[in-house]
């Protein structure tokens, strides 16, 4: 007989929030390449959703040093249903009869712009995600196992940059390509990989503090010591 599962008082917070996260970061700030003027670089584009998007790689983080990796993949299969629905929700929206008047053919005109291309975000997003974030799940897991749970900065920053790589590599060339010149889908790709890998440096002690407040009051920090590692299973 499996025994019962452990009630965590914060997990479904952090659940909740991480889902919030990937949906704004996707649908609100994905579409727009934005610019900055950096000392040394000059102008370089990046996408808007780079801004809140590693936020989910930080509640991954989270979720697979407290609670271990089984938890975390719930996570991110609920956040990969959620993108889904909100790609059909926006399809079924737009393809809905625009009823008459100049306001709503403006606002139709606003929906086409900024969500026709939603399925291709979503269809790309969910696949760079799931692949980016299972793969930050797995090294985080594994290098807690191997530095004997030593080193978070480490294994967050490390697990993160290995996540962003695949993450990165996969969405904006999915997602762009051919609506955007090669030149700045490569040049935002990569922009987005060091400024997301940045983002996890410098929320380093933010980590450290949710982290240890977690354990402290879950009284739990998890070891992936015989877990199975397959991303296509949802129980804990």
């Amino acid at each position: 007989m499996d025994s019962p599962r452990r009630h965590h008082r914060y997990y479904d917070l952090i659940l909740a929030a991480f889902v919030v996260v990937l949906l704004c970061s996707n649908f609100i700030g994905a579409g727009k390449a934005a610019i900055v003027d950096l000392p040394y670089f000059g102008t370089v584009s990046f996408g808007a959703g780079i801004l809140f998007f590693p936020i989910a790689y930080f509640f991954g983080d989270i979720l697979t040093e407290v609670y271990g990796y089984a938890y975390d993949r719930r996570a991110v299969w609920a956040g990969f249903a959620a993108l889904a629905f909100a790609a059909v929700m926006a399809q079924s929206v737009i393809a809905l009869p625009v009823a008459p008047g100049a306001y709503m053919a403006n606002y139709q005109h606003g929906l086409e712009t900024v969500f026709g291309n939603s399925w291709r975000i979503a269809l790309a997003s969910m696949l760079s995600f799931w692949c980016g974030s299972f793969t930050n799940g797995y090294v985080l897991a594994k290098m807690k196992v191997w530095t004997q749970g030593r080193f978070l900065w480490m294994r967050t920053i490390g697990s993160t940059a290995v996540g962003e790589l695949v993450d990165s590599s996969l969405f904006y060339i999915l997602a762009f390509y051919g609506i955007w010149t090669t030149h700045e889908v490569i040049q935002v790709a990569l922009a987005q990989y060091v400024l997301k890998t940045s983002w996890e440096v410098l929320a380093t002690p933010m980590t450290y503090w949710v982290v240890n407040f977690l354990k402290r009051k879950e009284n739990q920090d998890f070891y992936d010591t015989n877990t199975n590692f397959t991303p296509f299973r949802v129980k804990v």
